[in-house]
């Protein structure tokens, strides 16, 4: 795994999490103005259970319309349906399903790698070829480590290594916390969906912190959006 060169860093990119999709109907009508509201990288489709043929159909619905916005389409787990699914890739749990996961999307698709709890299994996953590393999502308890934690990681990360590293963020003061360390991409879920103004306008909000925070910090970086 490469050691990343020095440069300042440009404003971290929005990856943002879906609820739990089981009728996607509903989403698919507002992807297209909540992805013209800020500069989104990616989507993660998070399913809600069922059978192999109906996550299928649900991410098939999907995978158009945030492609089209120049996002990609990631699903949450399920690393077997996305070539079907016509999906850009996976994030994954853990270095035991990113090992399973590798000969079905390696090289054509996305392999992201989180639930990494040590730095020694972030830096398992860089070293097997994990597109990107995510820190600070919620375990399947609802834990997670405390914010200062979380940046903590990410700026460690982000300063030494060159694959990309995510932060999921709670929260829009998360969010811009997380613009100062570095990394590379922003995770933002139910702080976006629960947000009493609507989706659009917390996006919107998040994308304006996340863009002032990283200017406070770093000045003006090349690239930057």
């Amino acid at each position: 795994m490469a050691a990343k060169p020095a440069s300042q860093p440009p404003v971290p990119r929005i990856y943002l999490a879906t609820p739990p999709v089981a009728d996607p109907a509903t989403l698919a009508a507002s992807l297209p103005t909540l992805l013209s509201a800020a500069d989104v990288a990616a989507v993660l489709v998070r399913l809600a259970p069922s059978d192999e043929r109906t996550l299928i159909t649900r991410m098939k619905a999907l995978a158009p319309i945030v492609q089209k916005a120049g996002a990609a389409l990631l699903v949450d787990g399920h690393f077997e349906l996305v070539a079907r699914a016509g999906a850009d890739g996976a994030n994954l749990n853990g270095i035991a399903e990113m090992e399973k996961a590798m000969p079905t999307l390696k090289p054509e698709r996305i392999v992201g790698v989180g639930a990494l709890h040590t730095r020694h299994d972030a830096m398992v996953a860089g070293e097997a070829g994990a597109d990107y590393v995510l820190f600070g999502e919620p375990g399947t308890d609802g834990d997670r480590p405390s914010t200062d934690a979380i940046a903590e990681r990410l700026q460690w990360w982000a300063e030494l290594f060159e694959p990309p590293c995510v932060g999921f963020a709670a929260t829009l003061e998360e969010a811009g916390l997380f613009a100062t360390t570095g990394a590379e991409f922003i995770m933002l879920g139910d702080a976006i969906w629960n947000d009493p103004r609507g989706a659009q306008a917390a996006l919107t909000d998040a994308s304006a912190i996340i863009a002032q925070r990283h200017r406070d910090t770093f000045g003006t970086a090349k690239g930057s959006r």
